[in-house]
């Protein structure tokens, strides 16, 4: 499956660096898209931005709007934005899609595919909310990285990945990053 990763100027550049690794190791193609300001955060955040994009099959920036991933034509299995800053968010929610990741999202949800936002902010805003309850209404997923602690986890990877986890569950992308509700820990 063919997958569209964006990265924008929000702190939690793990996220998806993780998510490209997972979606990597499990055979998916990724499409990767990154704003100016994720190079920022990546670099701040002490990651490798090389390695964002030898982890993708193809890395486009925020200003390529004639990447693949502006035309509904090009099949994708669906979308994430992680991750996603209330700008973006604050873009999406209104149909502003004057960029690479903007175009790409509204393209994702017109096609009817899944769209998955996650915000790393807090605390919200009263128009921060209704932004991301707009996109809801649009049709994304809003999956705010909020890491569970029945998984007992023993490290900032045990909590990366169970967001990561939980983003492959909404693409239907098998995987075992983290314990179930029940599973012995």
């Amino acid at each position: 499956m063919l997958f569209v990763v964006a990265v924008t100027g929000a702190s939690g550049s793990i996220y998806a660096r993780r998510l490209l690794e997972e979606l990597k190791r499990s055979g998916h193609e990724t499409l990767l898209l990154i704003s100016d300001e994720a190079k920022n955060v990546i670099k701040q955040e002490n990651e490798d931005l090389q390695k964002f994009m030898t982890l993708a099959t193809q890395t486009f920036s925020e200003h390529d709007l004639d990447s693949p991933v502006s035309s509904g034509s090009v099949k994708t299995a669906g979308m994430v934005v992680v991750p996603c800053s209330m700008k973006t968010a604050a873009h999406i929610a209104h149909g502003l899609s004057g960029n690479a990741i903007t175009r790409a999202a509204d393209v994702t949800l017109k096609e009817r595919r899944p769209l998955i936002l996650v915000p790393r902010e807090t605390p919200l805003s009263t128009i921060q909310l209704r932004n991301l309850l707009r996109v809801s209404g649009a049709g994304a997923i809003v999956l705010p990285a909020m890491p569970a602690f029945y998984t007992k986890p023993k490290s900032v990877d045990d909590m990366v990945n169970f967001i990561v986890g939980r983003i492959l569950d909404l693409l239907n992308v098998p995987h075992n990053l983290f314990p179930r509700w029940g599973q012995h820990i």
